[in-house]
């Protein structure tokens, strides 16, 4: 029998969640904490309103509630560090609302809620033909996606339910759609899924708020059949925004070329996406155990080898067995620091051609909002704030209005800018991450994707729906390994 895992879920889904991809650590004293303090003071603040805590976790006062709670438990554990003193107790990172938004939802709806667009460069549907018997494996198979509440567990993946939790259960407004470490007949996200599901998109909404991504594989099968068939898709579909490659899956390779023992094909494939007019590299670097060729080291060098070409790096190098700190330049960790230590070493300024993205990261971050700190802050550095763009690797993370809504609350603390010399994240700098940098690097014309309706309009519709704050991605440690397992390929 299914889990019920909807019956204590709250609004802010800051457990333990994976993406299929990688092995996230068991839930932390502080998300335990966390995750008890609210449902308990949703329960009171429920019979206070005259709901149930159902129905009261699934208002923007909800997941005020939630962050305010999590901000809370956060400071109370870095005070108790051993060691801390007065002047490092104060958390870096915190969620920052008013008093009076657990219980009005104006006031949470100021800080949660906003008019500004945003591109979620990081996004996944999968394309099943349902009439067939389910196949035994399939990106997100063991997955635990029974509990989405269809009968048929891959339509938890397809168009409909992802473009419902998109669309209608967060602000998104435009999303990009990014290819997969699978190929050929195993591949549940092609070109052509992604023009099928654009189509709908534009028939429902009537505007262009849907972008694709090709997919690079020049270390699949015969290398210039690979480039040959990059040529073919730049020619049938001019609007692409993107090449999405994993240089770490399934044989790997560095786009600058480094390394004598990898096979020499990042100019390559840099050159044909440059040359056939898409000249933006979107490349997943970090969330792989360590792998060597998911290492960022080589997007400096290949930055400044190939001027003419954008270069947006997943996951931010992001590893989340790394615990995430202020950048030491003698000794920078195995994590965000390789993206850091290789555009510092190679010397590419903040704002010139390499773009971070958060997929994943945020999520896995959020409820450490010291590490979050340090991450943004370190990027905000070396990237620039108008290098950073907003993505969220759904549809693993069911609905992305927690990680909007957490990102919109999210502060760097005085302390942390002062400690540290990182910038604030300023209204501003979030709106810029969230939509425009986005727009600026693919060329997306915000104006044609401006929402019909308001947000308070859209809060109170969103609130008819029934409540869904689930993932779709595996969050028990055995589930997790038990994909691992049987999915080695990716």
């Amino acid at each position: 029998m299914a889990r019920d895992r909807w019956s204590d879920e709250i609004p802010i889904k800051f457990g333990p969640a994976s993406n299929g991809e990688i092995l996230v650590p068991p839930s932390t004293p502080l998300q335990r904490e966390a995750h008890r303090r609210i449902l308990a003071e949703a329960d009171g603040l429920a019979r206070r309103l005259g709901t149930t805590r159902r129905q009261f976790l699934s208002t923007v006062c909800g997941s005020a509630l939630s962050l305010t709670v999590l901000a809370a438990c956060s400071k109370e554990e870095q005070a108790a560090r051993p060691g801390s003193t007065t002047s490092t107790s104060e958390p870096g990172g915190t969620f920052s609302l008013p008093p009076s938004s657990t219980t009005e939802p104006d006031a949470a709806a100021e800080v949660l809620t906003g008019t500004d667009p945003i591109i979620d460069v990081q996004t996944h549907v999968l394309d099943f033909d349902l009439s067939t018997a389910e196949p035994s494996r399939f990106f997100g198979s063991s997955f635990p996606q029974v509990d989405c509440g269809l009968d048929d567990a891959r339509e938890c993946f397809m168009a409909e339910r992802f473009l419902e939790d998109l669309f209608i259960r967060s602000d998104t407004s435009a999303i990009v759609l990014s290819a997969l470490p699978a190929y050929g007949a195993a591949n549940p996200l092609t070109l052509e899924h992604m023009v099928q599901t654009r189509a709908l998109v534009t028939a429902l909404c009537g505007d262009e708020r849907v972008f694709l991504q090709g997919q690079g594989a020049p270390h699949v099968g015969d290398v210039d059949a690979a480039l040959a068939a990059m040529d073919v898709a730049m020619a049938d579909h001019p609007d692409l925004v993107a090449w999405k490659v994993y240089t770490h899956n399934p044989d790997g390779f560095f786009l600058d070329d480094h390394d004598p023992d990898r096979p020499p094909l990042g100019t390559d494939f840099i050159r044909r996406a440059v040359d056939g007019g898409v000249p933006v590299v979107a490349v997943h670097k970090g969330l792989s155990g360590n792998h060597p060729a998911a290492s960022p080291i080589d997007i400096g060098p290949a930055a400044v080898r190939h001027p003419d070409c954008s270069f947006l790096v997943y996951h931010s190098g992001l590893e989340t067995n790394v615990a995430e700190g202020p950048f030491d330049p003698e000794a920078p960790n195995e994590g965000v620091d390789r993206l850091v230590a290789s555009l510092r070493d190679a010397g590419v300024e903040p704002g010139a051609n390499v773009y971070a993205e958060l997929g994943s990261t945020w999520r896995f971050l959020m409820s450490r909002p010291d590490q979050a700190a340090h991450v943004l802050g370190k990027l905000l550095v070396a990237c620039g704030p108008d290098n950073i763009l907003w993505g969220t690797d759904s549809i693993w993370y069911g609905s992305p209005q927690d990680q909007i809504e957490a990102f919109r609350a999210f502060e760097i603390t005085e302390a942390f800018q002062e400690r540290h010399g990182y910038p604030a994240l300023t209204a501003e700098t979030k709106a810029k991450i969230l939509g425009a940098n986005a727009a600026r690097l693919h060329g997306i014309d915000l104006g044609g994707i401006e929402c019909a309706f308001t947000s308070e309009e859209l809060r109170a519709a969103r609130e008819t729906v029934p409540t869904r704050h689930i993932t779709l991605g595996p969050t028990e440690r055995a589930e997790i390994v038990t994909h691992l397992a049987s999915h080695g390929a990716w």
